[in-house]
């Protein structure tokens, strides 16, 4: 099913419309506001608009742990429906601010709406996982990510070029109107039980927000999934913060370039953030993450260095004055791939969290989530004053030093956990070397032990293997296969076993045995090779007695699988990948899994039968 059929649905589609509403109003405002300090406000536009910054991402740092606690504890419904219509009181103080024409009352407002964001925020990511099934979580955020960008373009435009030509009461209207739609859409999402209703909410801000962070490191893949969303805000947040002094003081462009610049990298996001779930086969596919990363880093480069060759010019350029400068077209080419991989970047993160979080603290984690955030985007905010008013740097430099860190914290995230890079070159197997279609993935457990038993055919089965599993596996593998080299650091980081046979290497052996009752007894995935090496021929070979050890050992539901139409492909007999051109290159591949084995019922016999009528479906 595809993720647009989601907008058809009321669990999804009144929810949908209200975040998109949401979005499109803060940034109507926003730029609107950001317009107004630089081009009607005598002063240090760039200081102003760092301050504005702040200004709305503060709340997220106050507020964002009791609203976690409350997002747990609430119906959520209700909870959007009181966070809408606190949205509509604020716009009215807004219209009043821009009535007179008063910045400092405009900068309250500011603050007023990332409190109201930072309510909505633990109840957007907590609702999202309660009304979508776990293979709709990809295209479900790509839907929300994307719609909020979109929603950032249209504000954009709104709050970019309606001011000039119909003023400041036409735009004081328009806020307080988009508003009372969000409100009329929130009044439609259905009811959302609370996640924990017996949790007792501490309104202490600085213990609670202390308590909220410090809880996260306990899931480790998800904190530091929390840290790389993190750094995303920070990069973003200096690109989307200077975009409109970057316009007037470097390219000389009007309100109208501002538009179109800000709309490049937003339809980029929206596009990045729908192609997750066509890249990831609605997987949570995090090997999407450094691919995302890798991309912000190369065109974020590429722009600083172009706007540093920028020619000077004596005064402001409309969009056609601008679009007949070199490289004014590499300027759009670099914003809007910027914001393709962001999206590619941070959908998948946003999934993982979702998917791998307690769903009882999912609210708690996505409010100590948007707490880190907001840490983040200060720092940006500081970095911001620091290079441009204290250090009296270009915008263009800030861009080069952000894209340097930028490097620098993803080297450090992915060679923290491993699990992002392996996941990275798994997905580029499976989806360039071979197309694998999988049947039966219904039967993989979502959460607690078994064992998987699968036919040998190729070096790589298990990246294929854990290509397409959407939880970890624990690999039980051929340790002259587990030290092959660049292989071995994949195999290592997912955490596979080593097993040599009795007579090579009995400590081995034992020590494989003891390691698979370890990663059972913790609620892994495990999956052997019962064959105990690459089939010689094509064919499944006789099942050794090890697999029967294992389920003696520790009794646990055994899932037969099978890989058909794989060999004579790539990586399928180490003669064929050295001596001659593989047969199939782009091999279409079949993975096909039975369901689970009562552990009473599981032996060699039975397995091995169950694998071969698998292998011999189509």
């Amino acid at each position: 099913m595809s993720q647009f059929n989601l907008l058809k649905q009321r669990r999804f589609l009144p929810f949908f419309l209200t975040q998109f509403f949401g979005a499109f109003n803060d940034n109507v405002f926003k730029n609107a506001l950001g317009i107004m300090v630089t081009y009607n406000i005598v002063g240090d536009s760039a200081t102003l608009l760092s301050v504005a910054a702040g200004l709305f991402i503060l709340p997220f740092f106050l507020f964002s742990a009791i609203a976690g606690q409350i997002a747990d504890k609430y119906e959520k419904s209700l909870l959007v429906k009181i966070v809408k219509f606190f949205e509509i009181i604020v716009m009215c103080i807004a219209a009043i601010g821009f009535y007179f024409q008063n910045t400092y009352l405009l900068f309250i407002v500011l603050f007023l709406m990332g409190s109201q964001s930072a309510l909505f925020g633990p109840v957007k990511y907590g609702y999202l996982p309660q009304k979508l099934h776990k293979d709709e979580l990809i295209g479900g955020n790509g839907l929300i990510e994307s719609s909020t960008f979109l929603a950032i373009l249209l504000g954009t435009i709104v709050g970019t070029l309606l001011p000039p030509l119909v003023g400041y009461i036409a735009i004081s209207l328009i806020v307080i109107f988009i508003a009372v739609i969000g409100f009329g859409s929130a009044t439609l999402i259905p009811f959302t039980p609370a996640a924990a209703p017996e949790i007792k909410v501490n309104y202490n801000i600085f213990t609670q927000t202390f308590h909220n962070v410090k809880f996260l490191p306990n899931n480790r893949v998800v904190f530091l999934s929390i840290l790389a969303i993190s750094w995303f805000w920070f990069y973003g947040s200096i690109f989307l913060m200077q975009i409109q002094n970057f316009t007037k003081n470097t390219l000389y462009g009007n309100e109208v370039v501002v538009a179109v610049l800000l709309s490049m990298f937003s339809i980029g996001i929206a596009i990045g953030s729908l192609m997750c779930e066509k890249l990831s086969g609605k997987r949570v596919e995090i090997g999407l993450v450094p691919l995302g990363a890798i991309g912000m880093a190369i065109f974020g480069w590429d722009l600083a260095i172009t706007a540093q060759s920028w020619d000077q010019y004596t005064q402001i350029m409309g969009l056609r004055d601008y679009l007949t400068v070199d490289n004014s077209y590499r300027i759009l080419f670099d914003l809007m791939f910027i914001g393709v991989s962001g999206g590619i970047y941070i959908v998948p993160l946003y999934a993982l969290i979702q998917e791998r979080s307690d769903s009882k603290t999912l609210s708690r984690v996505i409010a100590g989530n948007n707490i880190i955030n907001a840490l983040f985007m200060v720092c940006a905010a500081m970095l911001s004053l620091l290079v441009l008013s204290i250090w009296k740097m270009t915008i263009p430099d800030l861009f080069k030093i952000t894209v340097g860190l930028n490097i620098l914290v993803s080297l450090y995230i992915f060679t923290v956990i491993p699990e992002f890079l392996m996941r990275l070159i798994v997905w580029f197997l499976v989806s360039t070397i071979y197309r694998v279609k999988p049947k039966g993935m219904e039967n993989i457990p979502h959460e607690g032990s078994a064992l998987l038993c699968c036919n040998h055919v190729s070096f790589v089965d298990p990246l294929i293997l854990g290509g397409f599993i959407r939880r970890p596996v624990r690999f039980v593998m051929y340790y002259k296969i587990f030290n092959i080299p660049i292989l071995k650091w994949i195999f290592k980081a997912a955490k596979a076993i080593p097993i040599a046979g009795y007579k090579e290497d009995p400590e081995m052996y034992e020590l494989a045995f003891k390691s698979v009752k370890e990663a059972l007894e913790d609620g892994d995935l495990v999956c052997i090779f019962p064959e105990g090496g690459l089939t010689p021929d094509g064919s499944v070979q006789e099942f050794k007695s090890g697999i029967e050890r294992i389920i003696k050992e520790t009794p646990v539901p055994v899932i037969p699988m099978a890989l058909n139409n794989l060999w004579g492909s790539l990586f399928s007999r180490k003669d064929k990948v050295l001596e001659r051109r593989p047969k199939k290159f782009l091999a279409k591949i079949n993975l096909n899994i039975g369901n689970p084995i009562k552990p009473t019922e599981a032996n060699r016999t039975i397995l091995y039968q169950k694998v071969i009528e698998l292998k011999n479906q189509a």
